[in-house]
C-alpha cells in the first residue's frame, strides 16, 4: 500500500533490503533516484538558465550529483556547490566520481536571481540543527527567492517529526522517494514541501511488507473497504443507533450538529439526549432526528436498555464537571458483553467530556479498560490535549505522532490530535498523519460535525480506528470543496457528495 509512511530509519532498511535481494546495488538506487529528480526539473523547469546544486557528503548529496551530472549533459548551466567530500568507496563517492563538474565549497555558494537551486544536502536523515554555510545558502536561497528543488526532504527539517531543525530550506518542490516520510505531513515540515512528488526507484512492495509500518497518510487507501453501505435488507436500526447528549437551553446547538452530521454520514437512527430543561428549545430545531429527556443516570440506563443504541457522543455543549465525568463513566460501564448481540460498540468524547477529567484522567484511562468497555474514541485540539494529557503535551523532544501515540497507550483509546496535520492514532500502535486539512474548517462547531461523523460511522460497524481515520478525512474533503463561507451548518450537507463518490468507489472495488 502506498499509503504508508516510513521514518528514516525504516527507510534506510528499505535500502539495504532492497539492494540485499538484489540486483541493484546502492549506487543502483541513488542513479534511480537522481535520475528522478533531475526529470523533475527538466520537465517544470526547462527555460532555467542555471541550476546551483548543492550536495552533502552522505547519500543525498550523492544523489545531487547524479542530477548535476543528467542536467549538464542535458545542456544546463550547472554549478555544484559541496558541503565536505564524501566517504572514500562510499555510493556517494562513486556518484561524485561520475560527474565531471568540480564542485566548489558551499561556504562560497553564490546565485543569481532566476537560477534553480537543488537542496540535496542533508535530506530526512539529519539529526541535528542545520547550521553553518547550509543555513547560510538556506537563507540566501530565501532571500533571493531561488525555486528549491529539495532531494527526498528540504534540508533542515526532521523526517520523523516534520520539525525546523535551526533553519530550513522551503521549497517549491520535494521529490522523495519509495514511500514518505512523517516529516513530509506533519507541520510545519509541510509548509517547507511544497508540491511532493513520490518517485519509484525500484523499491519493491514486498520490501516494505516486510517492514510492517505503523504509520500511514490518511486516505481512503486506508479505510475504504470497511466504509459501511447498507444492505438491501436494511432498515433503520440494522443502520446503527447514535446517542447525542445536549448541553443545557443556551447550548444545545453543539448536540445538534453532532446529530445531524451522524446521521448523514449513514446511521439509520439518532437520538438527542436531552436535559428536561432544554426540551422545548432542542424539539423546535429537530425534524428527522429523535429527542429523548435525559437527566439522571437511570435515563441512559433505561434508554440503552429499551432502544439499543451502538454509539454515544458526549462532549460538545454539555459542561464541564461532575456530571460529565458521571456520564462518561457510566457509558463505559454499559458495554456489551463478547456474547452478545446488540450494545454500545463505541464512544465519542469531544470538548467538555475530555475537560472534565483535566483533574483526574487516570479515572478515565482507567475505566476505558474496564471489561467489555465500548471502544473510546477522543477528538482533542491542542489545548484540551494539554489539559488530559499534560505530561505528554510538555515533552518538546516528541513530535505530534509520538504525543498521539503515547496519548492513545494511556488512555486506551483512539486518539483525534486535532489541527492543520491532525493525527489519528490507536491503543495498538497504528496511527495516521491527516493531509488534507482545509482552513475553512477552523470555524465554531467544525469539531462537533467531526464527533458526529465519527460515531456515525462506529454506529454501523465500523471499528474505531477506521472510523476516526475516515470522518477525519471525510469532514476535512467536505470543508475544502465547500470553501470560503463555510459555517459548521454548512457541513453536514457537504458530505453528501463526498460519501456518495465514496460509495461508488466502494462498490467499484
Amino acid at each position: 500500500m502506498s499509503d504508508e509512511l516510513l521514518t528514516s530509519a525504516e527507510m534506510g532498511e528499505a535500502d539495504r533490503l532492497t539492494i540485499a535481494a538484489g540486483p541493484t546495488d546502492g549506487i543502483g538506487l541513488m542513479r534511480r533516484a537522481g535520475e528522478a529528480v533531475a526529470a523533475e526539473v527538466f520537465v517544470r523547469y526547462p527555460q532555467a538558465a542555471h541550476v546551483h546544486v548543492l550536495c552533502g557528503p552522505g547519500n543525498n548529496g550523492g544523489d545531487g550529483y547524479v542530477v548535476a551530472r543528467i542536467l549538464a549533459g542535458g545542456g544546463v548551466a550547472t554549478t555544484i556547490w559541496a558541503s565536505g567530500a564524501p566517504r572514500a568507496q562510499s555510493d556517494a563517492a562513486l556518484a561524485a566520481a561520475e560527474c565531471s563538474i568540480k564542485p566548489r565549497p558551499l561556504v562560497g555558494f553564490e546565485a543569481e536571481p532566476g537560477s534553480i537551486v537543488v537542496d540535496a544536502l542533508y535530506g530526512a536523515g539529519l539529526s541535528k540543527p542545520l547550521s553553518g554555510e547550509a543555513a547560510r545558502a538556506a537563507d540566501l536561497a530565501a532571500g533571493l527567492h531561488l525555486p528549491v528543488v529539495a532531494v527526498d526532504l528540504p534540508s533542515g527539517i526532521s523526517g520523523d517529526s516534520g520539525k525546523v531543525l535551526g533553519t530550513s530550506f522551503s521549497a517549491d518542490l520535494t521529490v522523495t522517494f519509495a514511500r514518505k516520510k512523517p516529516g513530509h505531513l506533519l507541520l510545519p515540515g509541510r509548509e517547507r514541501c511544497g508540491e511532493i512528488v513520490l518517485a519509484d526507484i525500484g523499491i519493491g512492495d514486498d520490501v516494505i511488507a516486510r517492514l510492517q509500518p505503523r504509520t500511514f497518510e490518511n486516505g481512503p487507501a486506508l479505510w475504504l473497504r470497511g466504509l459501511p453501505v447498507p444492505a438491501v435488507d436494511a432498515h433503520k436500526y440494522k443502520r446503527g443507533h447514535v446517542g447525542v447528549f445536549s448541553g443545557g437551553p443556551s447550548a444545545t446547538g453543539a448536540a445538534r450538529l453532532s446529530a445531524l452530521a451522524a446521521a448523514r454520514s449513514g446511521a439509520g437512527a439518532v437520538t438527542v439526549l436531552s436535559p428536561g430543561n432544554a426540551m422545548q428549545v432542542n424539539a423546535t430545531h429537530l425534524t428527522s432526528i429523535m429527542l429523548r429527556r435525559t437527566d439522571e443516570m437511570a435515563d441512559i440506563e433505561a434508554f440503552v436498555g429499551e432502544r439499543r443504541p451502538s454509539a454515544f457522543v458526549l462532549g460538545p455543549g454539555f459542561g464541564v464537571g461532575e456530571k460529565t465525568q458521571a456520564f462518561a463513566l457510566a457509558l463505559l460501564a454499559s458495554g456489551k458483553p463478547a456474547a452478545a448481540a446488540a450494545g454500545i460498540d463505541g464512544l465519542v468524547f469531544d470538548a467538555d467530556a475530555i475537560t472534565s477529567f483535566r483533574e483526574a484522567p487516570a479515572m478515565l484511562f482507567e475505566a476505558a479498560r474496564w471489561p467489555n468497555a465500548p471502544a473510546l474514541v477522543m477528538t482533542p485540539h491542542e489545548g484540551e490535549f494539554a489539559r488530559l494529557f499534560p505530561g505528554i503535551a510538555d515533552d518538546n523532544a516528541s513530535s505530534k505522532l509520538d504525543k498521539a501515540r503515547a496519548a492513545a497507550a494511556a488512555a486506551n483509546a483512539v486518539i483525534v490530535y486535532k489541527g492543520a496535520d491532525t493525527v489519528i492514532a490507536a491503543p495498538d500502535g497504528r496511527a495516521a498523519i491527516n493531509s488534507n486539512g482545509a482552513a475553512w474548517l477552523a470555524t465554531a462547531g467544525s469539531g462537533d460535525v467531526l464527533s458526529g461523523i465519527t460515531a456515525g460511522l462506529i454506529a454501523q460497524g465500523m471499528p474505531a480506528f477506521e472510523a476516526a481515520c475516515a470522518a477525519v478525512w471525510i469532514h476535512a474533503e467536505a470543508g475544502s470543496r465547500f470553501g470560503p463561507g463555510l459555517i459548521a451548518e454548512d457541513l453536514p450537507l457537504a458530505l453528501v457528495p463526498v460519501l456518495r463518490e465514496l460509495v461508488t468507489a466502494r462498490g467499484s472495488r
